[in-house]
């Protein structure tokens, strides 16, 4: 995995759930062996983790998702709160995407996966893993700060005081585009009150701060387009918007084309087609599978 930043201090570890028909997980996590330690779980209870060993990330492969399935992964959901859950299913939907967006699955990833979506998968994993990793540290001993601060003598220019002046609200926009921002929260997160720092992020940054967060929000959609195979209603939802058709609304407005258009200019290869069964049919199914 390539990062920007400061090399894992381990391999991220993957417990694997196989709730394929055919247990077939052993080649997809082949996939993955190279560059994370992969374990796969005797049973769905979990209950064999060993202390100490608490997964990175579980995985759960699924070929076609049944009420079975489904259920075990809400399940999983409620014992382990506190370990992400990637989703990796060949049979796909819409309605099956938005389910596991609500049941707050970290990742839903479509197989096969193309080369491009591994590599986006492996370095958004090395970025959680950092964090969580870091955070777990920090509990145990804080670390002291050793930034070298410029001397107080030294004159900045205007410009850099505006924008010293705003990197908490664009330090927190950074991390929470996706959510509601509130402007006098990041007001409050300055120092200042709303009419100025309305007024001064203008002035620094040339767009107001709300046109600000959708041009992030913007960016995000474009990335998860031209890199993901997640339906387009989905990617609005992971872009922060709450109303489909508001996002292809604003889409064409900033970019000049529909969200479809732009995928299709950015991936001109046919990709997969969504199947037709929605979610209802999934869960109301009976399966006669063991997990």
């Amino acid at each position: 995995m390539k990062s920007n930043s400061a090399p894992l201090q381990r391999k991220p570890l993957l417990l694997w759930l196989d709730l394929t028909h055919d247990r077939s997980s052993e080649e997809l996590i082949a996939q993955f062996r190279a560059t994370c330690d992969c374990r796969l779980a005797r049973d769905s209870s979990l209950a064999e983790r060993e202390p100490g060993q608490q997964p990175d990330m579980i995985c759960m492969h699924f070929d076609r998702p049944d009420a079975l399935g489904l259920n075990l992964l809400l399940e999983v959901k409620r014992t382990a709160p506190s370990i992400p859950i990637t989703m990796f299913t060949v049979q796909h939907s819409e309605e099956l995407a938005v389910w596991a967006m609500r049941a707050k699955v970290w990742e839903y990833m479509v197989l096969p996966l193309p080369d491009s979506e591994k590599k986006r998968y492996l370095h958004a994993l090395e970025q959680l893993c950092q964090l969580r990793w870091s955070e777990e540290f920090h509990t145990k001993k804080p670390l002291l700060e050793h930034g070298n601060r410029l001397p107080e003598s030294i004159r900045l220019t205007k410009e850099h005081q505006k924008h010293q002046a705003l990197q908490k609200a664009l330090q927190h926009i950074d991390q929470h585009f996706r959510e509601s921002i509130d402007q006098k929260d990041l007001a409050q997160r300055c120092g200042m009150t709303p009419f100025r720092f309305c007024r001064l992020f203008k002035e620094t940054l040339g767009q107001g701060f709300m046109e600000y967060i959708l041009h992030k929000r913007m960016d995000f959609a474009r990335e998860l387009l031209s890199n993901s195979q997640m339906p387009i209603t989905n990617i609005g939802y992971e872009a922060g918007f709450k109303d489909p058709s508001y996002f292809a609304r604003v889409f064409k407005q900033l970019l000049g084309c529909t969200p479809s258009e732009y995928r299709s200019e950015c991936r001109p290869a046919a990709m997969p087609g969504a199947a037709d069964e929605g979610i209802e049919e999934m869960v109301g199914a009976r399966s006669h599978a063991r997990y």
